[in-house]
């Protein structure tokens, strides 16, 4: 292949990656996007979108389960079964379909695509070992969008077999007996729900003295009751010690709060301890970049350029939240940037899900961070129980509710946080409401429409104002 000049060239085709490419070819720029992998990137090929794959198979299971004694009217005469091939076969086709259209997408834009392996000599220049051989590429403007790989535990190395990571978790050819998780968050807690609903017996390891710490009692309060309803043993204040392969099963260790050892055998180990940033292996050191005070993220401003003119980094190289919508909205204003557009990456919230049952949402800040922030506020929480649509689509049964915070003084909207199955398709109108500044009247005079878990909202803020129609 020949060497390449280009003006923009993207490094990385996870969501920001690809939408920045995209963008930047549909203004006219002269793009190229290299990819080690496939188009699409973790998100698409082995994170957001296989998981919720599962995690929606699972939830189809877990349905059918409930008929086997009668529900609804409905019973199964017979008995229900899984064939993990094939539901992992299920899975692959959703997300090869979507490589495809991300590949038609960019070449449709008039970016160039370009497989294979970049490794940077200085901030412009990069080879790209390709299978037709190496291609040097000068570029104008960089933007790195490597992305991040789950964090493996120096004494339980990844096999992918025996000790997995979520992306081994997304591959099994067979659905284990027992699981063990390590790492009570989000990632940790999706997997090992799905594998709960589909017939596995699992055991969650957290070293903090709960699970999904991140959120506050309340917003977890559903979660853990479905947890222990449904036969997820969780241990917590216990950190995981090693583990052993023997005959097809792991023996895990780990120490618990009153620092004793505690041992039990799996069929499966999966580690979900958290993510870092891809920042090794492809000349981050030759590109001069200054790093955050703990070297782990590229340092960027409000735009995402590095200390590097003409350099950018976006998505989870460039800091927290480690979110595919975050780097979306980073490359799209990147590409936006370099064309001359006056933009600049503030937005207000950036919404939080996490896809367990229930499901968990949090835009903007919950009642103890506002606290915190020195705001005098009022909340109001509605139950899904109260709401007709929740009700016709059991979602009332997790004890989910939404809350909403506002300031006191003049009803701004400052957060809005809600758990239940299925809310995760409120988090638009969650963030919407806080990126336009929306106090609460504004949502009380929204009409919401019969019957939707829309309704959940508006109520939330009526309850807020202190006038709720359908809960007390």
């Amino acid at each position: 292949m020949e060497d390449i000049s280009c003006q923009v060239l993207v490094i990385g085709a996870g969501p920001g990656g690809y939408v920045a490419a995209i963008r930047a070819a549909q203004l006219g720029l002269d793009t190229v996007i290299v990819e080690g992998d496939k188009a699409g990137g973790t998100c698409l090929i082995r994170g957001c979108i296989p998981s919720k794959a599962l995690i929606h198979a699972s939830e189809r299971m877990h349905h059918l389960a409930q008929h086997m004694d009668g529900h609804m009217g409905m019973k199964i005469d017979g008995s229900v079964s899984l064939d993990m091939k094939e539901l992992i076969s299920w899975k692959d086709d959703i997300v090869t379909k979507l490589n495809k259209g991300v590949e038609h997408l960019l070449k449709n834009a008039g970016a160039r695509l370009i497989a294979g392996w970049a490794t940077f000599k200085d901030a412009k220049h990069c080879t790209v070992e390709t299978k037709e051989g190496p291609v040097n590429i000068e570029a104008e403007n960089v933007i790195l969008a490597t992305g991040s790989t789950p964090i493996e535990l120096p004494f339980m190395k990844f096999d992918e077999k025996y000790i997995c990571s979520s992306t081994g978790a997304l591959d099994l050819d067979a659905l284990p007996e027992k699981v063990a998780v390590i790492g009570g968050g989000y990632i940790g807690l999706e997997l090992g729900i799905a594998l709960r609903r589909l017939g596995s017996e699992v055991t969650v390891i957290e070293g903090l003295d709960k699970v999904l710490a991140i959120f506050d009692d309340e917003l977890r309060r559903p979660l853990v009751t479905w947890l222990r309803k449904n036969g997820v043993t969780t241990h917590v204040n216990c950190l995981a010690q090693g583990a052993e392969v023997n005959d097809g099963k792991v023996e895990l260790t780990w120490k618990d709060g009153g620092g004793e050892i505690q041992a039990e055998t799996f069929d499966k180990v999966l580690v979900t301890v958290g993510r870092q940033p891809n920042t090794r292996g492809w000349g981050l050191e030759k590109m001069g970049l200054r790093m955050d005070a703990d070297e782990r993220f590229i340092r960027i401003d409000d735009q995402c350029k590095t200390s590097m003119r003409g350099v950018f980094a976006i998505g989870d190289v460039s800091g927290e939240p480690m979110l595919a919508h975050r780097a979306s909205a980073q490359g799209e204003m990147v590409a936006e940037i370099l064309a001359g557009h006056k933009r600049s990456f503030d937005p207000v919230a950036i919404p939080a899900i996490v896809f367990t049952e229930p499901e968990i949402i949090c835009v903007g800040l919950t009642p103890d961070e506002a606290v915190e922030a020195g705001e005098e506020i009022i909340t109001g929480k509605f139950p899904l129980a109260a709401n007709g649509r929740a009700l016709t689509m059991e979602a009332e049964k997790t004890g989910g509710f939404v809350r909403v915070v506002a300031r006191e003084s003049d009803h701004v909207i400052l957060g809005i946080q809600a758990t239940g199955s299925h809310v995760s398709e409120l988090s638009g109108e969650f963030t919407l409401a806080l990126e336009m500044g929306a106090v609460l009247e504004d949502i009380a005079g929204t009409i919401h429409a019969h019957p939707t878990m829309s309704e959940s909202f508006h109520e939330g803020v009526l309850k807020t104002l202190g006038h709720a129609i359908h809960t007390v």
